[in-house]
C-alpha cells in the first residue's frame, strides 16, 4: 500500500503526539492516578510535546478523530495557545465526536478570559435543554464555575436556579449523575493544575 504524502505526515503526527505512551488514553480522568515517578515523567513529556508541535499540525490533529482532537486540545491548554480559542468552541458546540468535550472545556478553562466563558455558556444554552442527550454538560458547568471563581463573575448561577436548566436536565430522559455541580469544578480545576504543571516544562 502507498501512503499520499498528507497521510503519511498524518502518521508521523499521530504517532509523535498522540499515540506514544498511549498518552491519548491518559489524557483525562486517568491522569489523577498518576504519582511520583510516572507522573513526573509524563508532565515533562507533555510539556515538551505543547512547546514542539507547530500551530499547523495542531490544526492538522484537530481535522481528524477523537484521539486526536483530544490530544491537540490538551496540547494546546498546556501551551496557552489562545489563537485556538474560536476553534475549540467551534468543535464543543459541534459536538462531532464522543469523548473529546470535557478536553475542549479544560482548554478554555486554562485559558480563563470571559471570553472563554462566553463559549461554556453558549454551548449550556445548547444542550441543557436537550434533555435526552448526555454529552459534556458537567465538564462544561464544571469549567463555567470555575472560571466564575478566577474571574469573580456568576454566570453560572442562572443554570443553577431551583426548576432551572441544570435540575431540569439531570431528572430529565436517561439516567445521569447528580452530583454536585462543585464536585465537576473541583475536577476540570484538577486538570487544570496539571495542565498549569506541564506547561513549566514548554517551550513555547
Amino acid at each position: 500500500m502507498r501512503w499520499t504524502r498528507e497521510e503519511y505526515e498524518i502518521l508521523k503526527l499521530t504517532r509523535r503526539y498522540v499515540t506514544r505512551d498511549r498518552r491519548y488514553l491518559r489524557l483525562g480522568s486517568a491522569l489523577l492516578g498518576l504519582s511520583g515517578r510516572d507522573r513526573a515523567k509524563f508532565i515533562r513529556k507533555l510539556g515538551k510535546a505543547a512547546g514542539e508541535i507547530s500551530p499547523r499540525e495542531l490544526g492538522v490533529l484537530l481535522d481528524r478523530g477523537w484521539r486526536e482532537r483530544g490530544t491537540a486540545a490538551w496540547l494546546i491548554a498546556v501551551a496557552g495557545r489562545t489563537e485556538f480559542r474560536e476553534r475549540l468552541g467551534e468543535l464543543l458546540l459541534a459536538s462531532e465526536r464522543p469523548f473529546v468535550g470535557q478536553d475542549y472545556c479544560l482548554a478554555l478553562a486554562t485559558f480563563g478570559t470571559p471570553a472563554d466563558a462566553d463559549l461554556l455558556v453558549a454551548y449550556l444554552d445548547r444542550y441543557l435543554p436537550r434533555l435526552d442527550l448526555d454529552y459534556d454538560q458537567r465538564a462544561a458547568l464544571g469549567a463555567l464555575l470555575l472560571l466564575d471563581a478566577k474571574l469573580g463573575t456568576d454566570r453560572a448561577a442562572r443554570f443553577l436556579v431551583p426548576g432551572g436548566l441544570w435540575q431540569q436536565w439531570i431528572h430529565g430522559q436517561g439516567s445521569k449523575a447528580r452530583d454536585d455541580p462543585d464536585e465537576y469544578r473541583e475536577f476540570i480545576g484538577m486538570l487544570c493544575a496539571f495542565a498549569d504543571e506541564a506547561a513549566k516544562h514548554c517551550s513555547a
